[in-house]
């Protein structure tokens, strides 16, 4: 739906990219223009990154925490994220943690945006419902072991116009 807007680049967000598994496809799915930013708290995984991806155009990779978006979209010069695909273990972070995350998330996606996330089990579905309107949902067979991915979209949204 937002990528089908005359003119529209959609700014992409991945939490947690670890080895890049995910942000091999979105590289190759994503138009040209779009910009891709990294969030990567672990060191080694942000230096294999940087080191895999690290030439590619309209990509960040940035060493930190997830619940700092809002201050790295600022940097890059952006007011929202469209996407943001996360694929973050909510079930063993800390509660505090997760709450911190998830506040930033709707923060960063804003009225239009969306949040994406796969986890291997819906024990958090309930808890992400406190955040956030869940709009899909699908359960990925093909992943071992198989992964439950969430569309979510903020419950409030701005008169459109």
């Amino acid at each position: 739906e937002l990528e089908e807007k005359s003119g529209f680049i959609p700014e992409i967000v991945e939490y947690g990219p670890g080895t890049g598994s995910f942000t091999k496809e979105l590289l190759a799915r994503r138009r040209p223009e779009t910009t891709l930013l990294l969030i990567e708290r672990n060191e080694r995984f942000y230096e294999e990154l940087t080191e895999r991806y690290g030439d590619r155009e309209n990509l960040r990779i940035l060493h930190g925490g997830a619940k700092d978006v809002n201050r790295y979209l600022a940097e890059c010069r952006f007011d929202h994220a469209d996407y943001i695909v996360s694929g973050l273990p909510f079930t063993s972070l800390p509660a505090e943690t997760s709450n911190e995350i998830l506040r930033a998330t709707q923060q960063a996606i804003g009225a239009e945006g969306r949040f994406i996330t796969f986890q291997y089990s819906l024990v958090k579905k309930r808890y992400f419902e406190r955040f956030f309107r869940i709009v899909g949902s699908l359960r990925e067979t093909k992943n071992l072991p198989p992964a439950h991915v969430l569309v979510m979209r903020n419950y409030l949204r701005a008169p459109k116009g």
